[in-house]
Formats: structure tokens, sequence, C-alpha cells
């Protein structure tokens, strides 16, 4: 529907300089990812089956994000208007996730700390761009999304408290099959600002309320994004050092480096996957079984990472 509706009114995403697409395609199917899991976690609500005022506060901050996504869109909007919604809606979020998670046995103590609320809305803010960053090529937001949200579901099921959150991780992830069925190389229809943000924005959520309430440990959360991560914050790194306008449309992220070389999506979105499963998904698991060693799990998994994303051009001007 939101295909039709696209072509009907002409809102494609045309390529330009900065495009890593050849031909003009429909954008903003991400929408339908937004109402697929809210009518889903609807459900959870309606069956008893999650705590409510989570789902509110999903709802909220998600609703804010996917709004000022589809707002963009339609008509690009500012940096800063979009950067002073993303900031209110995970103020809201991490306000409405911090009283639900006080009544947990764990991290009351530090969820009543200004400071961590501080850093969990600038976290927010920075995984609802980072996924906004990334997804520049066919399949690889989308793919990244169900790897998480599947990966957090099977570690919540085994190790959280929480059966509704599991539910609910499975239906974000259910949401982005359907969608990645649509825009797998070659794609029929773009994601857009109104799905990259949100999906970003509703995973960071899930991890903020998980390493609250003492469910997944936030690490555990980092370890499975390490190559959205690391991509993403390597390139920005390096242009603020080159002093560039960093707000601006590019190509210099890794994954659009290796894209051009292979002159194709499917493989590097393939080997995305590849190394979220093979790789990552186990120091993850490994983090949760022997926590006193996470810190040194999460470095021997993104290390290399980090390394792969130099050698490839993240950052690196064309």
């Amino acid at each position: 529907m939101l295909r039709r509706y696209a072509l009907r009114n002409n809102l494609l995403d045309v390529p330009n300089s900065r495009s890593s697409h050849q031909s003009p395609t429909p954008r903003g199917g991400g929408a339908a990812i937004v109402v697929a899991f809210f009518i889903s976690t609807y459900l959870l609500v309606a069956l008893r089956a999650i705590d409510s005022r989570f789902v509110s506060a999903l709802w909220i901050g998600g609703g804010l994000i996917a709004l000022i996504g589809i707002i963009d869109d339609r008509k690009p909007q500012s940096a800063l208007r979009r950067l002073i919604v993303h900031v209110v809606a995970a103020a809201a979020v991490v306000h409405l996730v911090g009283e639900v998670a006080l009544q947990g046995p764990k991290g009351g103590l530090l969820a009543e700390l200004w400071l961590f609320r501080v850093i969990a809305v600038v976290a927010l803010v920075w995984v609802s761009n980072l996924f906004n960053f990334m997804d520049g090529i066919d399949g690889i937001a989308g793919t990244e999304a169900i790897f998480v949200m599947t990966s957090a579901a099977w570690l919540n099921s085994h190790f959280g408290k929480d059966a509704g959150l599991t539910s609910a991780m499975l239906c974000l992830a259910a949401a982005g099959v359907g969608f990645v069925l649509w825009n797998w190389p070659r794609a029929k229809i773009f994601m857009g600002d109104v799905g990259s943000g949100f999906l970003g924005f509703v995973i960071g959520v899930f991890g903020l309320y998980t390493s609250w309430n003492g469910g997944l440990h936030l690490i555990v959360w980092i370890i499975l994004g390490g190559v959205f991560l690391t991509d993403s914050t390597v390139t920005l790194l390096r242009r603020m050092l080159r002093r560039e306008r960093w707000t601006e449309a590019h190509r210099m992220h890794a994954y659009q480096h290796a894209a051009r070389r292979w002159n194709a999506h499917w493989p590097v979105t393939t080997a995305v996957a590849a190394i979220n499963v093979v790789w990552l998904l186990p120091f993850a698991f490994l983090a949760i079984i022997r926590p006193s060693l996470e810190l040194l799990w999460l470095i021997i998994a993104i290390g290399p990472l980090v390394a792969l994303a130099l050698m490839v051009g993240a950052g690196r001007k064309e």
C-alpha cells in the first residue's frame, strides 16, 4: 500500500552524487514497520503479556521519531529541527522507562542518577541517527534490526526475566522481516527516515530498559550492534577531525565503500549479516555467561571491527 501511495504521489528517492542506488525508488516504507509494531504490541498489552507502561513509552517516543521521519521523507527538515524532536522523544522515554525500571531489584540506583539519565538521552539520540546513517544500501538496516532483535529475544528468553519483552522484541524483528522482503537487493521500496530512525530508537529503548531492570547488560547490546556502531562512529570521528559538516549526507561509510568496490549491495548486506551471526553473537553470549569478563569480550569483539572499518575506508573521502 505504501509503495503504491509513494508512486502515485511521486515520493521517490531520486539518485544523486551522494546516493548508492541508480534508479528512482519509492521511499517511506518504514512506516509499515511502525504500524505493524504498534498493532502487535497493542495486542500484547490487551493480552496482559507485557507492562503497558513500558509499551506506552515505546509508543510515545517511537511515535515522535516516526512522525518527524514521515515529515522529513516528504519534505526534508533541518538537522536542528530533527535533533530537537529526537531529544524530546529520548528524554520522555528515559523518564518513563526509568520510572518502570525503578521497581526492579537491579539498576534502581543507576536509574536515579541524573548523569546516567543524560547519558541515556544522548545514547538514544545517537542510536536513532546511527540507523539513519547506516541505511544507505538495500537491505542493510532491516537485516541489522532483525539480527539484533532476534538475538536479544533469544538471550532474554534464556537469561532475562520478562517474557513480554521477548515477545515484543520478536514483534519488531517480524516487522523487519516483512519489510526486508521488499527491500532486499534490488529494493522495491526504501525504508526512509521514518523507518530507520524508528528502528534505531526502539532498539535503543529495549537496550536501555533491559540494562536498567537487570535483564541484559548494556555491553551485550553494544556487542550485538557492533557493525553499525563501529562503522558509523569511526566515520563520524574522521569527518569531525577534518572539520567537515558531518550532518550532511555523504558516501564515506565503510559499507558504502564496499558496495562501490563490489558494485553491488547484496554482498555487503550478506557480509554484515554473516559477521553478526558468526562473530558478534557468540561474544554477546559469552558476555552473559561470563559477566566478570564482559569488557574483555567487548574489546575482542569490537576491536577487529574497528580495524576492518578503517581498512575498508570508513570516513575516507571518495
